[in-house]
């Protein structure tokens, strides 16, 4: 699903990986990260991360700003037109799942409804560092 919507938002400048939007993602909840936390979020190495957010800024998604209390590192931040082209990828995500759903029967939605309950209930109470993991894939 994620892949469908990154393929068919329109412009030529749009990312085109998902290590990308990862790193977009990863701005957005933290404005203002500082560039070595966006590595460590990501379990990349810094010319990986240096060389995805050359792309972003050179396509106008992203800007690099010194780090206030720390001139000699740097943080990131997504300028407008990145925001809002994550917004058109959830939007279109939106629209996708909403489709998917209203197009299953009712026995598939209840059947589904169980599911995600119980995969929530077992998020809830199960232990351990599910958000900071590199291969975590969030849903939101």
């Amino acid at each position: 699903m994620w892949e469908h919507a990154r393929h068919s938002t329109t412009g030529t400048t749009a990312p085109s990986s998902t290590s990308q939007l990862r790193l977009m993602y990863v701005v957005d909840r933290e404005n203002g990260i500082r560039m070595r936390t966006v590595c460590q979020r990501l379990a990349s190495a810094p010319p990986t991360v240096t060389r995805m957010c050359d792309r972003l800024q050179a396509i106008g998604f992203l800007q690099r700003l010194p780090c206030p209390d720390d001139g000699r590192e740097i943080t990131l931040q997504l300028t407008r037109a990145g925001k809002e082209h994550l917004q058109r990828i959830r939007e279109q995500r939106d629209t996708m799942l909403h489709q998917a759903i209203n197009s299953m029967p009712p026995t598939e939605r209840r059947a589904l409804a169980t599911g995600l309950t119980a995969l929530r209930t077992h998020l809830d109470t199960t232990p351990g560092e599910r958000h900071q993991t590199p291969h975590n894939h969030s849903a939101a």
